[in-house]
């Protein structure tokens, strides 16, 4: 069953109506309607999501619905998006058929955008004199122009922290706006001046928003009222088509008739309104708990560091119309924020917690069955509702509920419509994937070719496949066959030039050489280039052939063979907390694949930080242990073997595992009791430093070797480590790899997964780069971070700088609770600080680069480097790692 054919089930059942009839007052002859109060009581769960699309479809009248906070407002807007536009969520299916067919015949039309209906208007996130989130300020476009244009009514899903920021007026937006539609007459010069004077920047190549690019007719634009941008196609003065393209490949995608294009409001001064000037009169205000709205508009400066708010001595006055009888209200509570007010009165209870407690999930729905009640499981993924299927078979109920194939937010039981809605993330206590309203992350890596050609300079080295090392020359006009073409210009050697069409810059790259020696430039036409080409294939297979045979030889080893997953191990995955991501999914099965084999595996998962890469290696040391075998995890920090044995441990509480770890932090009398245990077999799984390689170390039988953060070790170390794992089953782990690593990978001598996609609900960390001498931005990220109940990491490289920044920080944040590590303190103390940090004993904690590697404390989201050029690239992605690690906004 598809969630819209359950919305229309529900609807004809529940009590829709009653609310319906209690806010249409007012005649049909078209006299204006009242202005109503209501209270609706007893709703729980998404119900409240279903009833308030029943009634903008109905009502045809915008909602401004406000919640408590931005995560609601995400996922009520995800919610209601899949309630009235299904059609704009598709799933990874759906999305490659689509590319299928558009890459086969050009393009497809679509207009879903423009039946577009639910917007979410969030914070922009900007800081003092830092420019704002792009996403989000598309966002806040996006809703502000379908407020301004929009004929059908639309839902707006926001809260206070956002609504007290201000926005352009009205007038101003309406100005700054222009109207583009297929047919339009409009000289390609005029449409140039137009956005130059709207603050647009004109480059070579749009990939991100305020740019356009003018390519003889082609004429691209990056408007900030999309998350795409726009490709018109003028013959002539005449706009033929509009589309919508990929950012990454430059290719099109969709056939739009109409788009508004908006420059970046904030930058044109007109920040000086409120989101109350764009609601239309009849615009019906929508609430949790209004009281509790109305305190944090009026009282919460907590937001205040934007700098670009109303102020707080002006909000009750600003926004006294949302308090008032000036627009009708509806309040999803048990008690009224008005004195006047109807009342609606609804049996809705949550959907109960089960606590993976599979029995009395039974239990509850055969009771609910015996009443008559309607069952609904609802999931995003087929193989959830075939797994809950098969528990339930297994408790003898078998067919006794009907599927629905897009899930909400939080399930439900309606006992007047006698509906059971349950949400299969709730029933598995899994974090649920928001939806299409996040904001969208557009993949940067993916665009560095395009950055590269938009910032290459006349005289940069550049690289040409098929004719070498050339002289980038600039951009010029050609003539080929009647129209102008943007081509590339190549100078080579002896001042021999090459034009590249536009269309081939697939086969340039920017050259990448050893810093500060100038490459030698290729000749045209001699051949010198294939030559040069030909002796580098000749060594690539020299050292392949030798890689091959190292690994052929391995692979004759024989290997412990796994049996296929218990009981115990489906048990094990059921519980995880979050939510598979695909990759995760690929690589868990690459592993299992593996261990499955006689061959020993020898497998690399290379995944950025906090993409799950620790859950993969938890499973397959499970996978082990249940069948007898000892795992050892090598880790290169002692606070990040605390960490892993902290993590295991507490994943594998309900399970008969047992888990240990060494390092120096234990006492001898400890250390020799463990080793002791190992020997004999009693120890399941053991973590530890390079100490797990010393000699004193033996395993009864050691089955599974796992390496977190492989480049963070010696020579000496890996050397050990080969001797170690001759018949072992190797699983390594990094977001980081070394050349030699990676490469042995690419080249096919070492398996490689590769777990490329965020867990849900991620943002993308916002990174700045400031002078050590601005206190005042120092003072305001560490002051937002604690005010939104965070903590906050401060990383220097130098042991003696800890006691300077110490008394720095305390200088600026007097009331925050500070503490500090290093490598050099006693490894005990370390780890009590470390544990005290994380049990929120205080707020920040300032280190060297100690908590670089692995490190999961997901209430920091600020992180503060001193002397950031002192340390690596590869340091400096670990370290930007350890926060962002949960659904928060990170810096």
């Amino acid at each position: 069953m598809q969630l819209s054919e359950f919305y229309n089930t529900y609807l004809s059942a529940s009590q829709s109506k009653e609310l319906q009839l209690a806010l249409c007052s007012g005649d049909s002859s078209g006299a204006a309607k009242k202005v109503v109060h209501l209270l609706a009581d007893g709703i729980e769960g998404s119900s409240r999501a279903i009833h308030i699309a029943r009634l903008s479809e109905s009502l045809g009248q915008t909602m401004l619905t406000i919640v408590n906070n931005a995560e609601d407002a995400e996922y009520l807007a995800a919610d209601l998006q899949r309630l009235i536009e299904p059609q704009a969520i598709d799933s990874d299916e759906q999305k490659d058929n689509k590319k299928s067919k558009s890459s086969n015949s050009g393009s497809i039309t679509d207009n879903s955008a423009a039946a577009q209906k639910v917007f979410l208007f969030p914070c922009s996130h900007r800081k003092r004199q830092k420019t704002a989130d792009e996403a989000y300020e598309i966002q806040r476009t996006q809703a502000l122009i379908a407020l301004t244009e929009s004929v059908n009514a639309s839902i707006i899903v926001t809260y206070p922290q956002s609504i007290v920021e201000t926005v352009p007026q009205r007038n101003s937006l309406s100005d700054n706006t222009i109207h583009l539609v297929v047919g339009q007459q409009i000289p390609i010069r005029k449409l140039t001046e137009q956005l130059s004077e709207m603050g647009f920047e004109r480059v070579d190549f749009v990939y991100e928003p305020g740019q356009f690019a003018v390519r003889g007719g082609i004429f691209d634009i990056f408007s900030f009222t999309s998350e795409q941008p726009f490709r018109l196609d003028f013959f002539g003065d005449e706009i033929d088509t509009i589309r919508t393209f990929d950012i990454e490949t430059q290719l099109s995608e969709k056939k739009i008739k109409e788009v508004s294009i908006v420059p970046e409001m904030q930058q044109q001064g007109a920040a000086c309104g409120t989101l109350l000037d764009y609601l239309p009169a009849d615009t019906i205000i929508v609430s949790d708990d209004l009281s509790l709205v109305h305190y944090s508009i009026t009282n919460d400066d907590s937001s205040d560091d934007n700098g670009n708010l109303v102020a707080a001595a002006e909000r009750e006055q600003v926004f006294a119309p949302l308090f008032s009888d000036t627009y009708s209200s509806l309040e999803f509570s048990r008690r009224s924020y008005f004195a006047n007010y109807s009342r609606v009165s609804f049996s809705i209870l949550p959907q109960p917690l089960f606590h993976k407690n599979f029995d009395l999930l039974a239990s509850t729905l055969k009771d609910y069955i015996d009443k008559s009640y309607q069952i609904f499981i609802s999931s995003d993924s087929q193989k959830q509702i075939d797994r809950i299927e098969a528990i339930l078979n297994s408790k003898d109920m078998p067919r006794c509920f009907q599927p629905v194939s897009m899930t909400l937010h939080e399930g439900f039981i309606d006992n007047t419509a006698r509906i059971v809605f349950l949400t299969d993330h709730q029933i598995f206590e899994r974090y649920h994937r928001v939806g299409q309203t996040a904001a969208k992350v557009r993949r940067s890596k993916a665009l560095i070719t395009l950055k590269e050609l938009n910032q290459l300079r006349i005289g940069d080295y550049v690289v040409h496949v098929d004719h070498g090392i050339a002289k980038f020359g600039g951009l010029v006009v050609s003539d080929i066959n009647g129209k102008p073409q943007e081509m590339i210009k190549l100078i080579y050697k002896n001042q021999d030039l090459l034009f590249v069409s536009i269309h081939n810059l697939h086969r340039i790259s920017k050259y990448k050489g050893k810093e500060g020696s100038e490459p030698k430039i290729s000749r045209l036409g001699s051949g010198q280039w294939e030559h040069i080409k030909e002796r580098t294939k000749q060594k690539v297979k020299d050292i392949a052939r030798d890689l091959i045979r190292l690994y052929a030889e391995r692979r004759q080893q024989q290997g412990f063979q796994y049996s296929p997953d218990s009981y115990l191990q489906h048990e094990l995955e059921a519980s995880f907390l979050y939510e598979d991501t695909p990759d995760q999914q690929r690589a868990t099965l690459d592993v299992k694949h593996d261990m499955e084999s006689p061959v020993p595996m020898d497998r690399l998962v290379c995944g950025d930080v906090g993409f799950g890469k620790t859950e993969v290696a938890m499973r397959a040391a499970f996978k082990a242990a249940t069948d007898g075998k000892q795992v050892a995890v090598l880790v290169p920090t002692t606070v990040l073997a605390l960490q892993h044995y902290n993590t295991f441990t507490e994943r594998f509480a309900q399970f008969p595992v047992r888990v240990e770890y060494i390092s120096r932090a234990k006492s001898p009398k400890q250390v020799k009791q463990i080793l002791d245990d190992l020997a004999a077999g009693k120890i399941d799984i053991i973590i530890g430093t390079h100490k797990l390689v010393g000699k004193s170390v033996k395993f009864k039988d050691l089955g599974l070797l796992i390496i977190d953060e492989e480049q963070k070790f010696g020579v000496a170390t890996k050397e050990r480590l080969r001797q170690m794992r001759v018949n072992v089953d190797t699983l390594t782990l990094t977001a980081t790899p070394i050349p030699r690593t990676l490469q042995f990978s690419l080249l096919g001598a070492r398996d490689l997964s590769i777990i490329n996609t965020p867990p849900p609900n991620r943002y993308p960390i916002q990174t700045e780069v400031i002078t050590p001498d601005d206190e005042d931005i120092i003072r305001e990220a560490i002051e937002l971070e604690l005010n939104r109940n965070g903590q906050v990491f401060v990383v220097s490289d130098l042991i003696q700088s800890l006691p300077t920044i110490e008394n720095r920080i305390r200088r600026l944040c007097p009331h925050a609770r500070i503490t500090t590590a290093h490598g050099q303190m006693p490894t005990d103390l370390v780890e009590q600080i470390i544990t005290d940090f994380i049990n929120y004993d205080y707020d920040i904690l300032i280190s060297t680069s100690i908590i670089e590697s692995g490190v999961d404390i997901p209430n920091v989201n600020t992180i503060i480097i001193n002397s950031a050029h002192r340390f690596g690239l590869s340091d400096l992605h670990q370290m930007r790692g350890r926060v962002g690690r949960t659904n928060k906004k990170a810096y």
